[in-house]
């Protein structure tokens, strides 16, 4: 398996040269096959550059049991990656929710999950990265090789170079989850108690859902040998309901991972019949799940560039102390549920972040605050951008995988300039890739 993939480095990084050279000054993308774990935005202009192809990178390469880590190419995704892992008792420290994602998007985007209280995002288990620079030389970074590239690479979407293998930790798992579904009325009630847990060792997976002004969930799990029975999500049975429903519940672990890939969270809410049993029993297969959704987006395309702008799909963060002013804003201005709830910490502050809107945040737990699927069609009022600039008021950070209204000056007060471009200057000083704000400027 090295030698296969060291083949395969060989190629990429000789179609990289070849372009260098015969196509100079010209940009291009990487083109890693299959659908990409982005918001779909009609007339998105980011792929039209020439591919690099790197679609082969999609292979486990060693799983190291007894030291708990595992070594594998990008293309890998979380839901190949943790059936090899699991026949070992393991799986990464971060899973995120969508079974298409793969381990390099998590790390070019930062994924978040329910263990993100204790292990921060994917990134952060991440020992060691292999990639082809813009030059089309291989380089291996560490944090203790290059630590100020190492830490730059998350979070660049991309931008500085293509990753080819990558190193991070895994954590011990048993086959079953146990779910505590708490309900709670008020938003104090499930702040405090949603932080205290986040102090404690009592639950393995902690998140929540909120489906209302007064309706507060805390989503808590725990891993388990043997469970009485197990719940399935997967077809007919929808689960973020099924969070208001009952106040246990058992998944298999792998189910557990993916809970909310079925219905792509809540996005299937948008087109109510795909919520309905017969509907669902009918064409269910065909529809659901995160991998067919976002296949048929693309599809249907022109259809959905009729709207005046897309649904409001994005990730937010807001530093902890601030989450209370966050939701009282949103449930105000916004009124839409459910609205997903990840608290997420960081081990230290991230170089791409701005040295002024770090000292600003001045705290490493956050809450993810996650809108998914909000219409966004009132001509006054455009939520995207409201969402946008709330987020940074309240001394937060966002995701960049849907719309972003920055203008380059507001982009680099968030975004660490001195340090992207040093990074961009020693990884890609041809600028064979986009810079960030030119590739993710998307409105």
């Amino acid at each position: 398996m090295p030698i296969l993939h060291d083949q395969k480095v060989a190629s990429i990084a000789a179609a990289v040269r070849e372009h260098v050279t015969m196509r100079p000054g010209e940009r291009a993308h990487v083109h890693k096959g299959g659908p990409r774990h982005v918001v779909p935005l009609p007339n998105d202009r980011r792929f039209q550059t020439t591919p690099i192809d790197v679609s082969s990178l999609n292979q486990v390469l060693a799983i190291d049991p007894n030291g708990h880590t595992c070594t594998a190419e990008p293309g890998v995704s979380f839901a190949n990656l943790i059936s090899q892992t699991l026949r070992f008792g393991l799986i990464p420290t971060v899973v995120p929710e969508l079974e298409g994602i793969t381990i390099g998007g998590a790390v070019a985007g930062c994924s978040v999950e329910s263990m993100s209280y204790r292990y921060g995002g994917f990134h952060d288990s991440c020992l060691e990265y292999e990639l082809i620079d813009g030059t089309g030389s291989a380089r291996t970074l560490s944090p203790k090789r290059s630590p100020e590239l190492f830490h730059m690479l998350h979070g660049s979407y991309g931008t500085l170079g293509i990753l080819t293998r990558l190193t991070f930790k895994l954590v011990p798992a048993m086959p079953f989850v146990r779910m505590e579904y708490r309900k709670l009325a008020t938003l104090e009630d499930f702040e405090a108690e949603m932080l205290r847990l986040c102090e404690s060792d009592e639950f393995s997976f902690i998140d929540g859902i909120i489906h209302g002004p007064n309706q507060f969930v805390l989503c808590l799990g725990n891993f388990v040998e043997k469970a009485p029975y197990t719940s399935n999500y997967r077809w007919l049975n929808i689960y973020y309901r099924s969070t208001l429903n009952r106040r246990e519940d058992y998944l298999t672990t792998k189910d557990y991972c993916f809970r909310y890939d079925t219905e792509c969270h809540w996005i299937t809410k948008s087109i109510p019949p795909l919520e309905w049993k017969p509907v669902r029993l009918l064409v269910g297969k065909m529809l659901l799940g995160s991998t067919n959704l976002i296949r048929w987006s693309g599809r249907l395309e022109r259809l959905l560039s009729l709207k005046k702008r897309p649904d409001v799909v994005c990730d937010i963060f807001v530093p902890s102390r601030r989450f209370t002013e966050f939701f009282r804003w949103y449930e105000k201005e916004f009124q839409f549920y459910p609205l997903w709830i990840v608290p997420y910490r960081i081990p230290e502050m991230y170089p791409w972040v701005a040295a002024e809107h770090a000292a600003r945040m001045k705290e490493t737990l956050f809450m993810d605050c996650a809108v998914y699927g909000m219409p966004n069609n009132k001509p006054s009022i455009d939520y995207s951008e409201l969402l946008e600039r709330k987020t940074h008021e309240l001394d937060g950070i966002k995701t960049l995988i849907s719309r972003n209204h920055y203008t380059e000056e507001s982009f680099w007060k968030v975004y660490n300039q001195e340090n992207y471009e040093a990074a961009k200057k020693k990884l890609d000083p041809n600028g064979l890739f986009p810079g960030i704000f030119e590739k993710l400027h998307r409105v």
